[in-house]
C-alpha cells in the first residue's frame, strides 16, 4: 500500500471516528433534553384510572407550593408522577455518553489535523528537494 493511500484510509477512519463522536453528542444532548422536559415542564396526574379530570402539577423544579414535593399525605398526587431518581438517572446516564462523544471527536478530528500536516510537510519537503535538485543541475 503506498503511503498515499494508508493517508486517505487513516482519514477515513478519523472521520468515522469523528462521526462516532457526533453521534454520541447528539445522544447526549438528547439526553438533557429529556431531564430538562422533565425538571421544568408542567405535567398532569390521573387520580384514578381514566380520569376525565386530572390534577395538574407544577414544574418539578419550579414550585412554589411545593405540589411536586410534599405527597400524598396533603391529598396530593404529583409526587408520585415524576420522582427525582427519573430526572436523576437521566442526567447521570448523559454524562459518560457525553465524555464519550467528546473523546471520540476530538480524537478523530486530531488525527485527520495530524494527517493534513504530515501531507503538507512531505509536500514542502518534495518541493525543497526539487529546488536542491534544479540549483544543483544549474552549477
Amino acid at each position: 500500500m503506498r503511503s498515499s493511500e494508508y493517508d486517505l484510509d487513516f482519514r477515513d477512519r478519523a472521520g468515522r471516528t469523528r462521526a462516532w463522536g457526533i453521534g454520541l453528542l447528539v445522544v447526549a444532548g438528547l439526553l438533557w433534553t429529556w431531564c430538562t422536559l422533565l425538571l421544568l415542564t408542567p405535567y398532569e396526574v390521573d387520580r384514578k384510572p381514566d380520569d376525565r379530570y386530572p390534577v395538574e402539577c407544577e414544574s418539578r423544579l419550579l414550585t412554589e407550593c411545593g405540589t411536586a414535593n410534599e405527597g400524598l399525605g396533603h391529598g396530593d398526587y404529583c409526587q408520585n408522577e415524576r420522582d427525582w431518581p427519573e430526572a436523576v438517572a437521566v442526567l447521570g446516564l448523559s454524562v459518560p455518553v457525553s465524555v464519550a462523544g467528546a473523546v471520540l471527536f476530538t480524537s478523530g478530528s486530531v488525527s485527520r489535523r495530524m494527517s493534513a500536516h504530515a501531507e503538507a510537510m512531505r509536500e514542502l519537503d518534495r518541493i525543497a528537494d526539487e529546488r536542491e535538485a534544479r540549483a544543483a543541475r544549474a552549477r
